[in-house]
């Protein structure tokens, strides 16, 4: 990989990583944006049925953990993918007693329809990254990812 260059083209002594993480991520994240709006989803909506994909139910915790997401905004999202038909509770949340979250067919559905176009916004040649340097990068981006969320 080519070391982070100034605006002149020489080497960057401080390259900020995490800055430059974050600036990565908004257009990341305006990209999910335009291709998750076309079926009606945000991303994190589409986590929650990625995860659940598998055939496991998970708790609302669980879900805001793998999403890393705070569980307080996990009611309203999972009450909006309960309401478009997308997952299932296993029953009533009860005191001492979480509820289970499933997706359902027409959850399953959905995903199938949006997976191939999240494939075509990760393809390596479109992200200008050489398809064999897409395994280090995600192992740095996961290693980055655990030391930040401790």
């Amino acid at each position: 990989m080519n070391p982070a260059t100034g605006p002149d083209g020489s080497p960057e002594e401080d390259a900020l990583v995490l800055w430059e993480l974050v600036q990565t991520a908004h257009l990341a994240d305006r990209e999910f944006r335009a291709l998750f709006a076309t079926e009606g989803l945000t991303s994190t909506q589409f986590g929650v049925l990625a995860c659940l994909a598998d055939g496991d139910d998970f708790t609302k915790a669980e879900l805001a953990r793998a999403l890393m997401v705070r569980p307080q905004s996990m009611d309203p999202l999972i009450e909006a993918l309960l309401a478009a038909g997308l997952v299932e509770r296993d029953g009533p949340a009860r005191r001492g007693r979480a509820a289970g979250i499933g997706i359902t067919a027409a959850g399953v559905e959905k995903l199938a329809r949006v997976r191939p176009a999240v494939g075509e916004l990760n393809r390596p040649d479109r992200l200008g990254v050489e398809p064999d340097q897409v395994p280090l990068l995600v192992a740095q981006l996961r290693a980055i990812r655990a030391r930040l969320g401790g």
